[in-house]
């Protein structure tokens, strides 16, 4: 399954000005990456993944990420084809845009 690409055109339009922003198609998403970390995904399960802090307190709109059987730390998504609207997006996108900035630049080799 691919990502939806219209997710992922959202989430562009609503990263766009951030500094060192990158994409990178990977595992069949398109992951949103700044200083390289990413920070958010159009998943290829047609959900958004966001990243966020261990310590966050969730949005109920997400859930524990999983792949592979096993939930990945720090990771959450919607419902596959969930439909946000523009509120909910920017909700779930600018908290970890903001966490993923605490992070230090990953050097590039």
């Amino acid at each position: 399954m691919a990502y939806d690409e219209g997710l992922a055109a959202r989430v562009r339009e609503l990263l766009r000005g951030e500094t060192d922003l990158t994409e990178r198609k990977m595992f069949g998403g398109l992951g949103f990456m700044l200083e390289g970390h990413m920070a958010v995904a159009a998943g290829s399960r047609r959900s958004l993944m966001v990243r966020v802090p261990e310590d966050a307190d969730v949005d109920p709109l997400l859930r524990p990420m999983e792949m592979r059987g096993r939930v990945t730390s720090g990771w959450f998504e919607t419902d596959p084809d969930r439909e946000l609207n523009d509120a909910e997006l920017e909700r779930l996108v600018r908290p970890s845009v903001a966490f993923v900035r605490t992070l230090p630049a990953k050097v590039r080799g």
